[in-house]
């Protein structure tokens, strides 16, 4: 009769379980794996505001090798200790990785719960914790936080106060992203423990009496049998044991009950308005952070047009030049040749570009894209959804065109200049790369605004009320 009565109860627990775990799922699809993905989004804008700073800053290397990075799977990068000599070479590689790993995390993983293993959320875990942004400090046991630490306070020291700025915003995001994550993971993983458990349940203990001393043993026997390609957890399997088959069993049972019920339902409520604009300012982030790289070209580039001018001018009109200057006179306009693929035509054009007013609309054009980093996330998002698509498109546009004629003149540069001094001419195809890699997240983030933006237009014609 006892054998009849725990038989019962252990059914009576899983159709409870299993009904209670399906509500969940449902809840965490719908609800919580979607804010995930939006606060992983922000936490990778408020990193990229950082990193950028950091190159821009000097503190690191551009990685030649970051755009041939082939990822499958989450990987978090190198965390052991490095020798001082190192830390730059080192730690450019490492945030390198960083970024590509978050990018692929945010723009290629999937965010269910079925994808979602423990194995996988360990591994976010371990992503998210790379560097602990909450509490930066000298003295901490990672070699990462340490060197990150040390960045942060030089460039506070250096006085310049758009840097500073730009990083208070940043680490006031991560204190407010990483919590959330942290939660929302948590809530992943309860779930992913009980649904174990209950597949065991279902397909190991149902119908069998087991010796809670030798339990686990014996569901080890079965488990590969029953249920092929899973990891074995041997802590899951105890706590099993011990909710089905000890003495505190049901009121470890009642407990993992409560604590999987779904938060209390509210009464229905009229939402505000839906807004995107935190894609828009995603997307303006990115490509704001060309500005950088946009002034590490004009450096090289002024290099190569004295290099060039130089060859170029005899004694005598270099003599006439200095007069020039001497009489206050307006410098003749520098035109530069150059030759590129009509994108559209697919034929190659010539084009005499006026180098003094391309140098002075690209100037204008870096002060534009730093204003967009100096305002600021809160700053942009109290901007109309109007104003802000209107900026970022007018901001790719220029980037585009930027990145079409400064590969020109890359071209041009390195051909003009005598074969002697070739060695000197400084080039710029991976600051190329940077702003096209730029421009094709910016151009994502335009492209996911512009379909959400259809798809709730497509609900208010077919009368789906979507702000219930």
């Amino acid at each position: 009769m006892a054998y009849y009565n725990i038989m019962e109860n252990h059914e009576e627990y899983r159709k409870k379980l299993s009904d209670i775990l399906d509500a969940r799922r449902n809840w965490l699809e719908k609800t919580e794996l979607v804010k995930l993905k939006e606060e992983f989004r922000s936490f990778h804008t408020a990193y990229l505001g950082l990193y950028n700073l950091f190159l821009k800053k000097g503190l690191i290397h551009e990685d030649p090798y970051k755009h041939e990075a082939k990822i499958g799977e989450i990987q978090v990068p190198e965390t052991e200790s490095f020798v001082e000599t190192k830390r730059t070479e080192q730690l450019s590689i490492r945030l390198s990785n960083y970024d590509n790993q978050l990018d692929f995390l945010v723009n290629f993983y999937q965010f269910s719960v079925d994808f979602l293993t423990l194995d996988r959320i360990k591994k976010i875990l371990a992503l998210v914790k790379y560097i602990d942004w909450i509490h930066l400090n000298t003295d901490s046991s990672s070699a990462n936080t340490r060197a990150i630490t040390e960045f942060i306070s030089q460039l506070k020291i250096g006085g310049d106060p758009m840097a500073t700025t730009l990083i208070s915003e940043c680490l006031g995001d991560f204190n407010r992203i990483i919590p959330h994550i942290l939660t929302i993971l948590k809530e992943i993983t309860e779930f992913q423990r009980e649904d174990y458990k209950l597949a065991i349940r279902l397909g190991i203990t149902a119908g069998i009496s087991l010796e809670p001393a030798s339990a686990v043993s014996q569901i080890r026997k079965k488990f590969t049998a029953a249920m092929p390609g899973k990891p074995f957890y041997p802590d899951l399997v105890e706590e099993l044991v011990r909710e089905d088959y000890s003495k505190e069993g049901p009121a470890l049972q009642e407990k993992i009950l409560k604590s999987l019920q779904l938060p209390d339902s509210k009464p229905k409520v009229v939402k505000a308005p839906v807004s995107f604009k935190n894609i828009i300012v995603e997307g303006l982030i990115v490509i704001a952070s060309t500005a950088s790289t946009l002034n590490e070209i004009i450096s090289k580039f002024d290099e190569n047009g004295n290099l060039l001018e130089n060859r170029r001018k005899n004694l005598w009109e270099k003599i006439r030049e200095v007069i020039k200057q001497m009489l206050h006179k307006e410098p003749e306009p520098t035109i530069y040749e150059v030759e590129y693929i009509d994108s559209v035509k697919g034929v190659s054009v010539k084009e005499k570009i006026n180098y003094t007013n391309f140098r002075s609309d690209m100037d204008r054009k870096i002060r534009n894209l730093f204003s967009i980093t100096r305002s600021g996330w809160t700053k942009l998002e109290a901007l109309e959804e109007e104003q802000l698509i209107t900026l970022l498109e007018r901001s790719i546009r220029d980037v585009q065109s930027l990145h079409k004629t400064l590969s020109a003149l890359d071209d041009f540069f390195k051909l003009e200049i005598d074969k002697e001094d070739r060695e000197k001419v400084k080039g710029i195809k991976p600051e190329l790369a940077t702003m096209k890699n730029a421009i094709i997240k910016a151009n994502q983030k335009r492209h996911e605004y512009s379909a959400q933006k259809e798809e709730e237009e497509q609900f208010k014609r077919l009368g789906i009320n979507t702000d219930i």
